[in-house]
């Protein structure tokens, strides 16, 4: 049942990220929408969601969209790593998907790995992790070469890879709310490395509920600082 919900709620919702070190408890489920938008008005609006399939496999979809008009959807598996004992966490994952650009679908297929322990001397207790992936996505070449009088043109799938490498420091400095901070890195292949510090304050509002406020700022690359709004369902 609290699949079925899962998967409504990410059709019904308009709307990528990566899942941590912990395996979503067996049958927990956890959705976050945000949008990010910057002052030269362009945003990413991003739908992901978790399922604890078992105690330690977690099936993870996520759904992105870009003012440009580039649409994604994901769907991922991760398997944790170990026993499960003392402070280190270890999971890797992997899945597939889909991205349209300009009414062409191309096909996506990731592969990932996570680190993370808890601290208990941040305040009200934090955790670090590391989260890294190699996105691959299909991109259309296009040749055209002529045969006779008559231009010929024809396309070819080639590989566009992306790696990308996130690291999460989170503490709770009051009962309610969590302040995070990420640093996001990215090597895109023909447009070189960029990075980004992604700070939020999340605030439960009662029940599963919880909002999310807070700034994304380019160190490195093109961009510009941006406002990032969502919400958060944990149950």
């Amino acid at each position: 049942m609290r699949l079925l919900m899962l998967l409504l709620a990410m059709v019904l919702l308009p709307g990528l990220s990566c899942a941590g070190p912990w395996p979503r408890s067996d049958g927990g489920v956890f959705l976050s929408f945000a949008v990010e938008r910057d002052r030269e008005g362009n945003s990413y609006t991003s739908l992901y969601g978790e399922y604890g399939w078992t105690a330690r496999r977690t099936l993870g979809i996520e759904l992105g969209h870009t003012n440009v008009g580039e649409t994604s959807a994901l769907i991922w598996l991760q398997q944790a790593l170990g026993r499960g004992e003392g402070p280190n966490r270890y999971t890797i994952s992997s899945g597939i998907g889909v991205i349209e650009r300009d009414g062409e679908y191309l096909p996506l297929g990731i592969i990932g790995a996570s680190w993370g322990r808890g601290i208990e001397r941040l305040p009200g207790g934090g955790w670090l992790a590391v989260d890294a992936r190699i996105k691959v996505a299909g991109k259309t070449e296009r040749i055209a070469y002529r045969e006779g009088m008559n231009l010929v043109e024809f396309g070819y799938l080639t590989p566009e890879t992306t790696a990308k490498l996130d690291v999460t420091l989170g503490f709770k400095p009051w009962d309610r709310t969590m302040v995070i901070n990420q640093l996001r890195m990215e090597d895109r292949k023909g447009e070189g490395f960029s990075a980004k510090l992604a700070t939020s304050v999340v605030y439960e509002i009662g029940g599963p509920a919880k909002i999310e406020v807070g700034l994304v700022t380019p160190l490195r690359g093109p961009g510009e600082a941006a406002l990032r709004i969502g919400t958060w369902l944990e149950f």
